[in-house]
């Protein structure tokens, strides 16, 4: 499982929490500790917004651990907005297009956990994707195609019910497949000013979410960056986390969405 932080609030360096802290991110690469493997070392990601309209991304398939490129750059670029990510591969190759956060127009998004069985449901699910974003899919994991088919079911306007809607349609592939390996999801995704994360699993095993909030700046991240009872609180099973701009942080249940839309 992969290790993610995400950042809102006002602009600092990107170093302060990727590379500084006692459990920082780049230490996670190594020691995770609420992770099944210690080690997630295929690749890393970091995804900022500046100036631009859309957001930098700097990607690279050697462990984060080991890329002295990585911790330049983050001593030098500063925002009010980030995302930063450590990947194990759960059987998808190592190479940049597979390393997260991924990118499409304003949004970034970010994943840990797996579509279990995904090779038996792979070529079903990229069909879902229409060829307009399909064909913006550079790499093979299921984490873009799952980016993607959110993007197509409308998460520009509604981020919790497109991703409650992808969630029941990779979890209805599975059930067709006779796939009894869980479906496990925790992701980040903003559009530049509003962050929302997520928190599910089809068996309630979902990997670990913590969130702190302090003085209007908000950190999500998968495992805490230092000692936990420093304001940590943990994300529901079962719920998203919503910071829209403008807006204090909230949670919705994403069970709940997603049994709206069965019925």
């Amino acid at each position: 499982m992969c290790r993610f932080l995400a950042y809102r609030g006002e602009p600092i360096f990107l170093a302060d929490l990727v590379c500084a802290p006692a459990h920082s991110l780049v230490h996670q690469s190594l020691h995770a500790v609420e992770a099944k493997t210690g080690t997630n070392g295929d690749g890393f990601g970091i995804g900022w917004y500046g100036e631009r309209s859309e957001p930098g991304l700097y990607r690279e398939v050697r462990p984060a651990w080991s890329d002295e490129n990585l911790k330049s750059l983050c001593d030098q670029v500063r925002s009010g907005l980030f995302f930063a990510h450590v990947r194990a591969s759960t059987g998808t190759s190592t190479t940049r297009a597979n390393c997260h956060p991924f990118a499409h127009g304003r949004h970034l998004f970010m994943h840990n956990g797996q579509i279990g069985g995904y090779g038996r449901i792979k070529r079903r699910l990229e069909a879902l994707i229409p060829d307009a974003l399909y064909d913006t899919r550079l790499g093979t994991t299921d984490s873009e195609a799952i980016f993607l088919l959110a993007l197509a079911n409308g998460l520009a306007a509604d981020p919790v019910t497109a991703m409650a809607q992808t969630l029941k349609q990779v979890r209805g592939l599975m059930e067709e497949a006779g796939i009894a390996e869980p479906l496990r999801f925790t992701a980040a995704v903003t559009d530049g000013e509003s962050l929302w994360a997520y928190r599910w699993a089809c068996d309630g095993q979902p990997p670990t979410l913590y969130f702190r909030e302090n003085a209007g700046n908000l950190l999500v991240v998968s495992e805490p960056i230092d000692d936990k009872a420093m304001g940590w609180r943990e994300v529901p099973k079962g719920c998203s986390l919503l910071a829209r701009a403008g807006s204090g942080v909230s949670v919705q249940c994403l069970n709940e969405t997603m049994g709206r839309l069965a019925a």
